[in-house]
C-alpha cells in the first residue's frame, strides 16, 4: 500500500483488463450485500489514490478525469488536507454546532463569506451535502420572500432528495418510480447556444415571458440556475443570459440563486462561475471541491437574507462537521498558495489544443466548457444526439485506463474533470487515448 511519503507514481499503467478478476470478485460481493440501485458505472475498485491517479484492486494506475465528480480538486489524498483531517481528528470527531460550537465552523463561513462573489457583505451556513445546501437555499428564500414557488430550468440537476429530485430534470434514472414529487417547482427552458442558436438576452426574453405568463411574480420565491450545468451537459449558457435574469430578478422581488455546487471552488478558473460574468447572486450553494474530498457543503448569500430565518431554524447533525471544516480550509488554502485558479484556466488551455482539432475534421459537435469542467458534445451526420458513440468512446477510455463520465439528457456528452493538480503529462496522456476513442468511432 503506498503512504504519503510514498506517493504514487503520475502515470497510466494498465496491467489487466479493466475491471480485473479481483474487482470482479468484488463486484459480486457488492452484488450480494448492497441495495441494486448503487451499481458502479466502472467496477475498477479503488484501493489507493494520489493527485490524479486511482489505484484498482488489480494493480491498474487510472487517470481520474472525474475527480469523485468534481470533488477532489486539490487531488485525491492532498498532504495538506490530510495532514488537516489528521490533527482535526487528534482534537475530536464531532460534536453538533447548534449545541456546542467551535471555531473551524466559523472560519469556514468567514472564507467563503471573503471569496463569494460581490462586495456585499455576506453571511454563510453549513451543511453535509450539495442536496442540503440546495434544499436550504430554498428554505431561505421562501422565509425571506414570504413566497413559496420555485423556477428551475431544462436539464437541471439538483439533488436527490424529494424536493431537488423535483428541481432535477431528468426522468430516469432520478425520479421514475419515487412517488409525489414536492409542489411549487416549476421547470422553463434556459440557453443552449448550440440547440438554441440564441444569444443569451434573447434566451433570457424568453424564459422571463415564459415566467410572467405561465407562473407569475406574485408568489415567487426564487429562481435556481447552474452556472454551468453539470450532469445536463456542462451547457454554459450564452453571454447575458444569466446577467438578464439577475436583473429581472432584482426588479421583480424575486432571488436569483445560483447553483455552484459543481462549478465552483476553482474548477472554471475563478473561485466561481458567477465571477466570470460578474455576477453576485442572493444566494449561492456550494458542495464538492469545498471540502477536498470530505462532506461539507454550504449556503452563502447576503447578510440581509441569510440572516431572515431565526435561530435554531438551519442547521443538522452533522451540518459543518469539524474534520471536514478543517478539511475545507486546507484545500480552500491549498488553492491559493498554489495559485490553481490559474492552473485551471491552463488545464482548459490544454485540453483546447488536443481536442479541438476534432472539430475541424467534424468528429464533436461542439467542445465546451471554461477551465477544468470541459464538455465534448457528439451528434450524427443529421445533427441529433449521438448517445451510442459517446458510451463507445466511455467505453474505451475506461478500457485503457481512463476514468471519463459521459453526461447530458441524451447521454451524448463526455464531461472532463481532472484534478486541478494533475501533472501536464499525464493530462496530454489522458486526452490522448479519449481523442483515439473518438476518432476509432468513426473508423469503423
Amino acid at each position: 500500500m503506498h503512504s504519503q511519503e510514498n506517493p504514487i507514481e503520475q502515470k497510466r499503467i494498465v496491467r489487466t483488463t479493466i475491471p480485473g478478476p479481483h474487482s470482479l470478485e468484488l463486484e459480486k460481493h457488492r452484488e450480494a450485500n448492497c441495495a441494486q440501485a448503487l451499481k458502479p458505472g466502472l467496477p475498477a475498485y479503488i484501493v489507493s489514490g494520489d493527485g490524479a491517479i486511482l489505484v484498482d484492486a488489480d494493480d491498474n494506475q487510472l487517470i481520474d478525469f472525474a475527480s469523485g465528480i468534481g470533488v477532489t480538486n486539490v487531488g485525491n489524498r492532498n498532504p495538506q488536507v490530510n495532514k488537516a483531517i489528521k490533527e482535526a481528528a487528534d482534537h475530536f470527531t464531532h460534536t453538533c454546532f447548534l449545541n456546542v460550537p467551535y471555531q473551524g465552523f466559523v472560519d469556514v463561513c468567514e472564507k467563503l463569506n471573503a471569496i463569494a462573489p460581490g462586495a456585499s457583505e455576506k453571511h454563510s451556513a453549513l451543511f453535509s451535502t450539495g442536496a442540503e445546501a440546495i434544499e436550504n437555499a430554498i428554505k431561505i428564500a421562501r422565509n425571506y420572500t414570504g413566497k413559496n414557488r420555485v423556477v428551475v430550468f431544462d436539464r437541471a440537476f439538483h439533488g436527490r432528495t424529494n424536493l431537488t429530485m423535483s428541481m432535477t430534470a431528468k426522468h430516469k434514472p432520478y425520479k421514475a418510480g419515487f412517488g409525489r414529487l414536492a409542489g411549487d417547482v416549476y421547470r422553463i427552458a434556459g440557453s443552449y447556444p448550440l440547440r438554441d442558436q440564441l444569444s443569451g438576452e434573447e434566451a433570457a426574453e424568453k424564459s422571463i415571458r415564459h415566467i410572467e405568463q405561465n407562473i407569475g411574480t406574485e408568489d415567487l420565491a426564487c429562481i435556481v440556475i447552474e452556472p454551468i450545468q453539470g450532469e445536463g451537459g456542462f451547457v454554459v449558457p450564452a453571454p447575458g443570459f444569466l446577467p438578464t435574469l439577475q436583473k429581472w430578478c432584482k426588479d421583480n422581488d424575486v432571488l436569483f440563486i445560483l447553483d455552484e455546487i459543481q462549478a465552483g471552488i476553482a474548477r472554471t478558473g475563478q473561485w466561481f462561475a458567477s465571477n466570470h460574468e460578474e455576477l453576485e447572486p442572493d444566494l449561492i450553494t456550494i458542495a464538492k471541491g469545498v471540502g477536498g474530498g470530505m462532506p461539507l457543503s454550504a449556503v452563502t448569500g447576503t447578510k440581509e437574507v441569510m440572516d431572515a430565518p431565526g435561530p435554531g431554524s438551519l442547521g443538522g447533525t452533522y451540518a459543518g462537521n469539524p474534520i471536514a471544516c478543517a478539511a475545507a480550509l486546507a484545500t480552500l488554502s491549498y488553492i491559493e498558495d498554489h495559485q490553481l485558479l490559474e492552473r485551471a484556466t491552463a488545464i482548459e488551455g490544454i485540453i483546447r489544443e488536443e481536442l479541438e482539432p476534432l472539430l475541424e475534421a467534424d468528429m464533436v459537435a461542439e467542445i465546451r466548457g471554461r477551465g477544468a469542467m470541459i464538455a465534448l458534445e457528439f451528434s450524427t451526420a443529421s445533427g441529433a444526439p449521438d448517445p451510442e458513440r459517446t458510451a463507445a468512446i466511455a467505453a474505451h477510455c475506461r478500457s485503457q485506463g481512463v476514468i471519463a463520465l459521459t453526461c447530458g439528457m441524451d447521454g451524448n456528452v463526455i464531461r472532463l474533470l481532472p484534478p486541478l493538480v494533475i501533472e501536464e503529462d499525464l493530462l496530454r496522456d489522458g486526452l490522448n487515448v479519449l481523442r483515439d476513442g473518438i476518432t476509432k468511432t468513426f473508423s469503423n
